[in-house]
C-alpha cells in the first residue's frame, strides 16, 4: 500500500470531518444569534446545543479514526 492509497482511503473521512466542522461552526453562530434575542426560543437553543455536542463527539471520533494514538 502506497502513501497515495492511504490518502485516498482517508479522503472521504476528511471530507466528512470538514462538513461536520462547518455544521458545528454554523450551529454555534445560530445559537449565538438566538441567545442575543430576548424573546429567543429557549427550547430551540437547548436542542441546538445538544446537536452541537453530538457533532463535537462525532468530530472527535473521526479525528481518532484518522489519527489514532500510537500505543507505547
Amino acid at each position: 500500500m502506497t502513501n497515495d492509497d492511504i490518502f485516498d482511503a482517508d479522503t472521504p473521512l476528511r471530507e466528512r470531518l470538514a462538513e461536520l466542522h462547518t455544521e458545528h461552526r454554523d450551529l454555534d453562530a445560530a445559537i449565538a444569534r438566538l441567545l442575543e434575542d430576548p424573546d429567543g426560543d429557549e427550547l430551540m437553543v437547548q436542542r441546538m446545543k445538544k446537536r452541537k455536542l453530538a457533532l463535537k463527539d462525532r468530530i472527535a471520533a473521526l479525528e481518532r479514526q484518522l489519527d489514532p494514538d500510537e500505543l507505547a
